[in-house]
């Protein structure tokens, strides 16, 4: 199982993923609602994760948050390369109460990343949530996925901000899901 660490400044963080795990997470980061995003990640992913982080968090959790996403992004980019047998693409639209959200992405070793959703002001706990968009762009950058969150429709930041979460998890699980038909998933013969 790949492990991953990074300290800075700003953060200590220390990881393991298992890709095709059961959904395991043991999440310590110091911001409440965030935990609870990456365990239900790790859940509808079906990914064991483990992360521990210990940020600047006297400052904001801004630090904390983005560079769990790049610690996630690489340690997936490690399980994930070189491509071979696996589906490549997924998608998944997640409904939260009245709230939808859809996520599509590719595993394709050229980073992009789409956010389109609405402006989400304020926080839920110690959670700003306007870093949801720093969290999902560090990780499609760093584990070099393309990968659009849309936001479908509903108001309610808990909601919309969860079911981003799982819709991605659920994309990746999809995408990543073996085939032994697929020897490399593209026509130019490498990923």
């Amino acid at each position: 199982m790949p492990t991953h660490s990074r300290k800075t400044k700003e953060t200590d963080i220390t990881a393991t993923l298992d890709v095709y795990g059961k959904g395991i997470a043991e999440i310590r980061t110091g911001v409440g609602y965030f935990d609870h995003m990456l365990e239900s990640f790790a859940r509808h992913a079906l990914m064991d994760i483990s992360l521990h982080c210990t940020g600047d968090l006297h400052v904001d959790s801004h630090h904390t948050i983005e560079d769990c996403g790049i610690v996630l992004g690489a340690l997936l980019a490690d399980s994930v390369y070189p491509i071979a047998q696996i589906e490549r693409f997924g998608e998944a639209c997640i409904v939260m109460d009245e709230a939808c959200v859809q996520s599509v992405l590719d595993v394709c070793n050229r980073p992009f990343f789409v956010w389109d959703m609405p402006r989400l002001d304020g926080a839920l706990g110690a959670f700003d949530c306007e870093l949801a968009e720093e969290f999902f762009k560090s990780l499609a950058f760093n584990a070099r996925i393309c990968l659009h969150i849309v936001h479908k429709r509903g108001h309610n930041r808990h909601h919309i901000i969860e079911a981003a979460f799982k819709s991605c998890a659920l994309a990746l699980r999809r995408a990543l899901a073996h085939n032994t038909r697929v020897q490399i998933p593209s026509t130019k013969g490498l990923l």
